[in-house]
């Protein structure tokens, strides 16, 4: 099954957006689609074998939208069409509204100069400046009136046409005498003109909501200085491969995804991942493309270049996210079906109401007609979930927190329960030293680390390499072994400087009689802080204890504890035995624990947890933990950036901050409530608004005119985007 991105140009509401959707879901061979009106673009599942995107742009550009395949440069090129049509909808509606000034001051002037009522030729005076308005300012929505009439469906463009069509045209039968009354050229022109200044306001909101991605996107770096045959030459981002060196001077930016290979330097990786502090770069270490180099120099290797770097794969996880719908959305587009067809029999019944029942004259009966048809435009209720969306994921993706659409902005409100896989995730996931207790008051700490490293330095045991990293940190000689032996499941030995060497756990010591009997206790009290201890002789002698943990990182504990204020239950599970998972546990405080999990087995715990009621979200690193994130209802990666999670999860945060999860579903929270908001006051506003223009108020006064929908109709689509943007006030 093949996919296409296409941008699409002249949508204005959500009806726009369901007739592009059918469309398309009728050609043969299209399986699935999907269009959102805010980001003007619209994801396409199909068989090639069946149709080409040629046939689908064909298709869309038949029922009046433009309509352009993305591929390599259509951001420039989508950006470019935006500013074009948002600078074009300014030139119209600068001319809209100086021609519609004329044409109020003609109609209602005379009301304040009585001359302008003598005026000779009046009504062919503002016939002649509504004509430019109608035919050049609304022309789009004539046109899109044409094209539904073609096609057999009703947009907003259908109610517009209509609304200033009936009332322009009544006038014109004034106008050359075939009917008698008054002109109401300036309802067409001033609602014309309110609509495109909804448009323009709109179109400048949404600019402001996408801007995130923009952003992300003017971090590219444009070139980078290789080295190739052993010179030193600058060379086009898009010409660096795979393999190459690169070399990264002062304050220059890193252009691509590699490893260090020497130099020394700090990193502001802040713009992909929004860690503030710079982070130190030497041999070995990973860099990210875009991220701004310090005061120092390195060389590295290109690992991801191009569409592979995380600043790229970061992009377009939020592009899709941005371009994805909340399950939500479904019943805003199931409205929006039914929305166009029932406005415009509620503004025939309207009509006929007024003019056969309530014995209004023509006039007055088609001037509610009209506002029916106006207040009416679904673009609020289209742009509801949208805009919150883009605006939400914008800026989690700033913060390092990627939200990959609206499942996981509604799966994340219902969470009840976090499930936090120990290793990597709650802990940093690499063993460290963290206590050497010597018991020989002729070896000092530092010796028995030596003496330990020395032995160790040929295992190739996690537990071995803690050891003999510390002893490399603290540049502490390393002395050569002898008669190196592994004893499977027990420790090492060698001899050290002529000294008969063990380390290892209880076993190894009791199968060489080492006596243990007077610090049981010392090993024991490691061992219940969740720590490995091996224990350490010398030529028969219990010499001491080096303890190697896997420790908790910093913000752990904080996390635990914020997910508790706002209701969330947490709970640990692990491969490890039960007094380690307890261990760690306590330290963060965590009260369930579920201990000697296998990898496999975790999905089946998540499973356990969900029979019983709750909804689940499952942290965890994004590898081994990927079918018990598939399971869970919610899905956080924490990869660091890595590939693997940038594909696992429905969430990923970037930075190996635990406090990210909790900001990742306060920030989905959040966006949802703008969703349910917008739809709200979207829904809200035509349940209040349509009743008021059909005159069901009438007796107690409450009207009103067409000018005054139309108004109000734009200031209703400002409004919801707006409201979407006030989430970027957010703090974390």
């Amino acid at each position: 099954m093949a996919t296409c991105d296409l941008s699409l140009r002249g949508m204005h509401c959500a009806s726009c957006s369901q007739l592009i959707e059918l469309t398309l879901r009728k050609q043969k061979g299209v399986s699935k689609a999907s269009v959102n009106v805010a980001t003007e673009r619209a994801h396409v599942e199909y068989d090639a074998a069946l149709v080409d995107v040629r046939v689908l742009e064909a298709a869309v550009r038949k029922v009046g939208y433009g309509v352009e395949e993305l591929n390599a440069g259509s951001d420039a090129r989508e950006r470019m069409h935006h500013d074009e049509d948002e600078a074009a909808t300014k030139r119209k509606l600068f001319v809209a509204l100086v021609l519609s000034l004329g044409v109020v001051t003609l109609s209602m002037g005379m009301y304040l100069v009585p001359a302008i009522g003598n005026l000779p030729g009046r009504s062919w005076i503002q016939l002649l400046l509504t004509l430019p308005v109608m035919t050049w300012c609304g022309q789009q929505f004539f046109l899109g009136f044409w094209a539904g009439l073609r096609t057999r469906t009703a947009t907003m463009d259908t109610l517009i046409a209509i609304g200033t069509g009936a009332a322009f045209l009544y006038s014109l039968l004034v106008t050359v005498g075939l009917v008698k009354g008054e002109l109401y050229y300036e309802i067409g022109a001033i609602l014309i003109t309110f609509v495109l200044l909804g448009k323009w306001l709109e179109a400048r909101a949404k600019g402001k909501a996408s801007e995130a991605i923009r952003s992300l996107m003017q971090l590219q770096a444009k070139t980078a200085i290789v080295v190739r045959n052993g010179q030193e030459m600058e060379i086009p981002i898009e010409q660096v491969v795979a393999g190459d060196v690169v070399r990264v001077k002062p304050g220059q930016k890193v252009p691509v995804d590699g490893k260090v290979l020497d130099g020394h330097s700090s990193v502001d990786e802040s713009m992909v991942t929004g860690e503030s502090l710079p982070v130190e770069k030497q041999a070995g270490a990973t860099v990210i493309g875009s991220t701004i180099n310090g005061s120092g120099s390195f060389t590295f290797t290109a690992t991801n270049v191009g569409s592979e770097t995380l600043l790229a794969g970061i992009i377009k996880l939020v592009e899709q996210a941005q371009a994805s719908k909340a399950p939500i959305q479904r019943f805003a587009d199931r409205v929006s079906a039914y929305f166009v067809p029932t406005v415009i029999t509620i503004a025939l019944i309207t009509f006929m109401s007024w003019f056969f029942l309530g014995h209004a004259t023509f006039v007055e009966s088609l001037l509610k007609f009209v506002a029916v048809l106006v207040i009416a435009c679904p673009c609020a209720l289209g742009l509801a979930t949208p805009t919150a969306i883009i605006t939400g994921t914008g800026l989690g993706a700033q913060k390092g927190i990627l939200i990959k659409g609206g499942e996981a902005l509604e799966a994340a409100r219902k969470i009840d329960v976090v499930v936090f896989d120990k290793t990597g995730t709650l802990t940093h996931g690499k063993p460290v030293v963290t206590d050497v207790v010597s018991f020989n008051s002729a070896l000092a700490q530092d010796a028995l680390l030596q003496l330990g490293a020395a032995v160790e330095q040929r295992s190739e045991h996690p537990l071995a390499a803690a050891i003999v990293n510390t002893v490399k940190e603290k540049k502490l000689v390393l002395p050569d072994p002898q008669d190196f032996q592994s004893i499977s499941g027990k420790g090492v030995s060698a001899m050290v400087d002529g000294k008969k060497l063990l380390l290892g756990n209880r076993a190894l010591m009791e199968d060489t009689h080492v006596n243990l009997r007077n610090h049981g206790s010392d090993i024991e009290n490691l061992e219940h802080q969740g720590k490995t201890a091996m224990l350490v002789a010398v030529d028969g002698t219990f010499a001491g204890i080096i303890a190697v943990a896997d420790t908790v990182k910093p913000t752990s504990k904080q996390a635990i504890e914020a997910l508790t204020k706002i209701g969330i239950h947490s709970v640990m599970i692990t491969g490890d035995n039960e007094r380690t998972a307890k261990a760690i546990a306590n330290q963060v405080g965590i009260q369930e624990v579920r201990a000697q999990v296998l990898p496999q087995d975790k999905s089946a715990t998540v499973k356990v947890l969900q029979a019983s009621g709750k909804r689940v979200a499952f942290v965890g690193d994004g590898v081994n933990d990927a079918p018990a994130l598939a399971q869970a209802e919610l899905g956080i990666a924490i990869g660091s950036g890595t590939d693997v999670a940038l594909e696992t999860g429905q969430i990923v945060l970037v930075r190996d901050d635990l406090m990210d999860v909790v900001r990742a579903i306060t920030l989905a929270r959040k966006t949802f409530r703008k969703i349910v908001q917008n739809l709200f006051w979207a829904l809200a506003y035509n349940v209040a608004g349509i009743p008021i223009a059909a005159g069901v108020f009438a007796g107690i006064g409450l009207t009103l005119r067409p000018e005054l929908a139309g108004l109000a109709m734009a200031l209703s689509s400002v409004s919801v985007v707006s409201n979407s943007l006030l989430l970027r006030r957010t703090r974390f």
